[in-house]
């Protein structure tokens, strides 16, 4: 899934140990402790509808495609008659009517505007907060272990309020201990992370940032061995699923496919909007290789060279990031926009409004601005990463595909379709009617439910739901 939340927290790794200095001091010098949120009780079940504890470590759904997946499949759940529960860490989610939400207190140690930043003592209430705070300091990310042993706690005297728990890619030691209590259990891992670890190792700049970075993805270890021991996991493409089972040796008979959805009651074609001339559009949550802005960048600055363009980039881009590096070396200032914080709707509108949509990454697991893109009307440019042309389908039919991490391939495939309106119409449409046939969170929500029914009767998973 593309936006996804470890490469998120990573952008912000010190680079050297004075800028770990630097970081520390002024983290501690803006430092406040954390607002918890009231609980929302959820609705109760519909005759025969379940009752999940859903869990989701970092539940912002403006920093990652995970927050966003937690909001409509709860909501397209609570639809379908069950009764669920977020269980969610800071920074904490937006959740609709009728699902239910418990915060599960965290250090949030990378929050903006203060990453890395040190807590005030008052904050340290139990070992969890000191695990979480130790490996932070140990260049490590501790939330992952830190939430699961929190939710552990938790859930256990809550064992008669639900029929099932629903981890969203945690896969802390904590998930393990309430398997082996004997909570039925069901796990979503969007896709194999030891990719974004191969990615950012590949792309490291030196000889310290490339110690950090495997420092700081220690907690795959942990991952990979609960990963391996839980008996039902949901991914979200057949890709995701034989990566998984290649790189984190899951058995491939204990996961099937549910894909992804899109709201396309909100991304839809808008005929009051006008696409405007030259202007295309990217969304990236993370300043990070395998999210290939920096060849985007290098083919938009070879396109101005012929052309009027802009390049509309949803994100925050890190100061002094990549990016950020990038836009600055090719002089690109003037027609690069960053755009955040905006809600579906204005970020329809913002789609209605390019003349085509780019997804340059080097691996995505799924990728929700390609469906969401899709879902607008929008010609699509992507690569062959990851899942990206099982989510497309075949490139020149329903999007174009091209090789990653390659920027002539880039400029001639949006070029082609920038000097082409016929085409673009005929992809955008193509790429709508995809999405309303195959990709919509109402068949996540079914597929996950059928995934919940199986386990809680004894059955094997259910076949996976393919795009084809």
């Amino acid at each position: 899934m593309v936006r996804q939340l470890i490469p998120e927290v990573f952008s912000n790794v010190p680079k050297s140990p004075r800028d770990a200095v630097r970081d520390i001091r002024a983290s501690w010098a803006r430092s406040t402790a954390i607002t918890i949120p009231d609980r929302v009780a959820p609705r109760p079940p519909a005759p025969g509808g379940r009752r999940v504890a859903f869990l989701i470590y970092r539940g912002n759904p403006r920093c990652g495609g995970q927050g966003v997946y937690t909001r409509h499949l709860t909501r397209e759940l609570v639809a379908l008659g069950h009764s669920v529960e977020v269980f969610a860490g800071p920074p904490w989610p937006e959740l609709d009517e009728g699902v239910g939400f418990t915060p599960v207190r965290g250090l949030d140690l990378y929050r903006d505007p203060d990453p890395f930043r040190i807590p005030a003592r008052s904050e340290f209430t139990s070992l969890p907060d000191a695990v979480e705070f130790a490996t932070m300091c140990l260049a490590g990310f501790g939330e992952p272990l830190a939430y699961s042993l929190r939710i552990d706690r938790l859930l256990g005297p809550r064992r008669a309020d639900f029929d099932i728990v629903h981890d969203n890619q945690c896969l802390g030691t904590g998930i393990l201990a309430l398997h082996r209590k004997g909570w039925p259990l069901l796990e979503t891992l969007h896709h194999p992370i030891t990719v974004d670890r191969t990615i950012a190792l590949d792309h490291a700049e030196s000889a310290w940032q490339r110690f950090t970075t495997n420092r700081w993805f220690g907690f795959l270890r942990m991952q990979v061995r609960v990963a391996r021991q839980l008996p039902a996991v949901i991914t979200v493409s057949e890709n995701s699923r034989v990566d998984i089972g290649r790189q984190m040796h899951v058995p491939l008979e204990r996961m099937t496919v549910v894909p992804v959805g899109v709201d396309h009651t909100v991304f839809r074609p808008d005929p009051s909007i006008l696409p405007e001339r030259g202007r295309l559009m990217v969304t990236s949550s993370s300043d990070v290789p395998m999210k290939g802005l920096v060849p985007l960048l290098e083919a938009v600055a070879k396109l101005r060279a012929e052309r009027e363009i802009e390049l509309c980039v949803i994100g925050k881009p890190r100061k002094g990031g990549r990016v950020d590096k990038a836009i600055e070396r090719l002089g690109l200032g003037d027609i690069v926009t960053t755009i955040t914080g905006v809600s579906d709707a204005e970020l329809a509108s913002l789609y209605s409004r390019a003349e085509v949509a780019v997804v340059p990454s080097l691996y995505e697991g799924f990728s929700l601005p390609a469906i969401e893109a899709m879902s607008c009307g929008v010609p699509v440019v992507a690569t062959t990463g990851g899942a990206l042309p099982e989510v497309i389908g075949e490139s020149g039919k329903t999007g174009v595909l091209v090789t990653p991490d390659d920027p002539e391939a880039l400029v001639r495939a949006i070029a082609e379709l920038l000097d082409d309106p016929a085409a673009r119409a005929r992809l955008g449409a193509a790429g709508r009617r995809r999405v309303m046939e195959r990709i919509t969170w109402e068949v996540t929500a079914r597929g996950t439910a059928a995934c919940y029914d199986a386990i809680l009767t004894g059955r094997p998973l259910p076949e996976s739901v393919t795009f084809a």
